[in-house]
């Protein structure tokens, strides 16, 4: 299996210029970001030479506005895959949806989203992010049960957060599950009390940076024995709140980019593939 790395716009706080200059530099095959709202970035990410994820969240973006239906969600996915079909992506990772509904409603809300990989021909996938409806394992676990065709990008880092602790440890039939749905990888590296830990390079977060790359090992193996030949993973570690800073002076607990240069280097060298 062909293991390709991404640089993502947001996690390392550049435009597509930014992250194309970065995917050179770090060697990376390819980027991961929104479609730009600028006619330069727009020309850049017309004529790159890798591939690019594209990045949608529904609902008015990261942070979700309240009480909006799943009809306004699908509305607004749609516009965005239209949006960006024409700079011709490798596939679409959504932020997709809101927790808030009920169940049925999740699984209505991802029904209807399926067909639209057939209508605009790409590959849809659905990351494990909180206020999303895959915000928690095993609500995901029970729409992918409902969803044989339901696919995702995997980021555990959430869900260390929200169940507080190292859970994909505990549930070796859940991860087997997810493991067969995974499409991408967002390699953050979460812990008890939170979705990304200080600096994954510190000695007391090796535990929680040894858990996730056992995961994303995991993910690795089990596609390639469904036959996948090829795989996407982006480092990802984020601003934005996600990287802590010390109180008053908001100094970062580490550098982001060089975080993020560390982890693809470090899953590089640690990461087997079949």
């Amino acid at each position: 299996m062909k293991l390709s790395f991404f640089v993502s716009c947001w996690g390392n706080e550049v435009d597509i210029t930014g992250a194309l200059a970065l995917a050179k530099s770090w060697q990376a095959d390819g980027i991961e970001g929104p479609v730009p709202s600028d006619e330069a970035n727009q020309d850049a990410l017309r004529h790159r030479s890798v591939p690019w994820i594209t990045e949608i969240a529904t609902g008015g973006g990261y942070v979700l506005r309240p009480h909006l239906t799943p009809q306004q969600h699908l509305d607004d996915l749609r516009r965005s895959i239209e949006a960006a079909l024409p700079f011709k992506p490798t596939m679409i990772n959504t932020l997709a949806g809101s927790d808030a509904w009920s169940f049925a409603d999740k699984v209505k809300f991802h029904a209807a989203v399926l067909p639209m990989e057939q209508e605009f021909g790409i590959s849809i996938a659905f990351e494990t992010h909180r206020s999303r409806p895959t915000f928690h394992p095993w609500v995901t676990r029970d729409l992918l049960l409902e969803l044989p065709d339901l696919h995702l990008t995997c980021d555990f880092s959430h869900w260390c957060a929200v169940t507080e602790r190292l859970v994909m440890d505990e549930e070796a039939e859940l991860l087997d599950l997810i493991a067969s749905r995974a499409r991408h990888i967002h390699a953050r590296v979460g812990y008890d009390q939170g979705p990304q830990v200080p600096d994954p390079r510190a000695p007391e977060y090796a535990d929680a940076v040894a858990a996730h790359v056992r995961w994303w090992q995991h993910i690795l193996k089990t596609q390639a024995a469904m036959g996948r030949t090829s795989f996407t993973l982006t480092p990802e570690f984020g601003p934005d709140g996600y990287l802590q800073s010390e109180p008053f002076t908001r100094k970062p607990a580490a550098d982001l980019r060089e975080v993020n240069h560390w982890m693809l280097r470090h899953l590089r060298e640690s990461l087997v593939l079949a």
